[in-house]
């Protein structure tokens, strides 16, 4: 019996490694390794695919989420909202900045519950950053409402939603700046640490711009100092020949994510319909379950790999505690860490593949 591997980079690799080697061999020949044609060719790109006026190319989703805070004056003191069930950068960033995370816990669909921001606010409140987790897109549209209302900036922590639309807009363009990663393991992954934001603003743009590359508006002219967060040559080639193909990549991991929709016993798993007005992108394939321990157990003994997105919530973390958060004040969130298991739902599974983790996870409950 063959194994099922949660996700398989090696196999990625070696379906384009004729293309990767020619983007080797261009790069290294050019000797343009930071800055320069490639940097721009891919940020232009991006910014079409995505549809804003403009992107910066970084070296990761969390330097993205750092600056885009700095930029809209997220300063020691202020207060952001988020969710507390994100990857742990999220929190990270907002802390780095000397800000406080304010979490507000989240809906079935394991996105920021927007009914409970506004019992949330304090004066000391400057922004929410919503985290589009999944794939799946937050309420945006109620999340934008209360943002108006109260004079607050929106970072959207888009990490694992490239593509991903919500009212036909793209996750990313809808608040005031949108944060990607391009980590090996998002559906568009560079081959090492990327990352990149999304604005429409221009003054924010410029800011991010310089800040990333030592604060160096010109080689020689410096308004601000800055810091190194450059994605280089190689990293923005390779991205911008993957680019072409995530539209593919995006509509073979929503196949694999209706075979599963067929073929789960939905009495016993658990995971939310897309809504007429989303478009998920199935960066993770999320299923609640009773006895998660167990079957996790249960299909690694029929070699089928799976992952848990994330056991333990960031406010229950031993770097948190000096927030003061507790057990029990974000239920549904800690409900849900106790449940959650993440099938594989790569674009390289194959359709049988995905009938047997079906049949297993099935026979596990029956």
């Amino acid at each position: 019996m063959m194994s099922i591997k949660y996700i398989d980079l090696s196999l990625q690799t070696k379906k384009i490694a004729p293309e990767l080697s020619n983007i080797f061999k261009e790069v290294i020949s050019s000797g343009q390794f930071v800055g320069g044609k490639y940097i721009n060719k891919f940020e232009r790109n991006m910014s079409k695919f995505l549809g804003v006026k403009y992107c910066v190319a970084l070296n990761s989703g969390t330097d993205a989420l750092t600056f885009a805070m700095h930029s809209l004056g997220i300063k020691r003191g202020d207060e952001v909202i988020t969710p507390p069930n994100s990857f742990v950068a999220s929190t990270a960033a907002i802390i780095h900045l000397g800000a406080k995370p304010i979490f507000v816990d989240v809906l079935e669909d394991q996105n920021l519950d927007f009914s409970k921001i506004e019992k949330s606010l304090t004066k000391k409140t400057k922004a929410i950053m919503p985290v589009h987790l999944t794939g799946r897109p937050c309420e945006m549209k109620e999340i934008m409402k209360i943002a108006k209302k109260y004079n607050l900036k929106v970072i959207e922590d888009s990490a694992q939603s490239i593509g991903t639309r919500y009212n036909q807009k793209k996750v990313g363009t809808i608040g005031d700046v949108g944060c990607f990663s391009a980590h090996p393991l998002k559906n568009l992954n560079a081959l090492g640490d990327a990352g990149y934001l999304a604005t429409n603003n221009r003054k924010i743009y410029e800011k991010i711009k310089d800040l990333s590359n030592h604060g160096m508006t010109k080689r020689n002219t410096i308004y601000r100092f800055g810091h190194v967060s450059r994605m280089d040559s190689l990293q923005a080639s390779i991205l911008g020949f993957k680019l072409k193909n995530l539209n593919s990549v995006i509509l073979q991991r929503r196949k694999n994510y209706e075979i599963y929709r067929n073929n789960l016993n939905r009495k016993h798993i658990f995971f939310p319909e897309e809504k007429k007005y989303q478009y998920n992108t199935y960066h993770t394939f999320v299923i609640q379950v009773k006895n998660r321990n167990k079957l996790k157990k249960f299909l690694e003994a029929k070699k089928i790999e799976t992952s848990i997105h994330y056991p333990v919530p960031i406010h229950l973390q031993p770097a948190a505690k000096f927030l003061g958060y507790k057990i029990g004040d974000f239920p549904i969130a800690e409900n849900q860490s106790k449940k959650i298991l993440t099938l594989p739902i790569h674009q390289d599974l194959r359709q049988i593949d995905i009938l047997r983790i079906c049949k297993e996870v099935n026979s596990f409950y029956n």
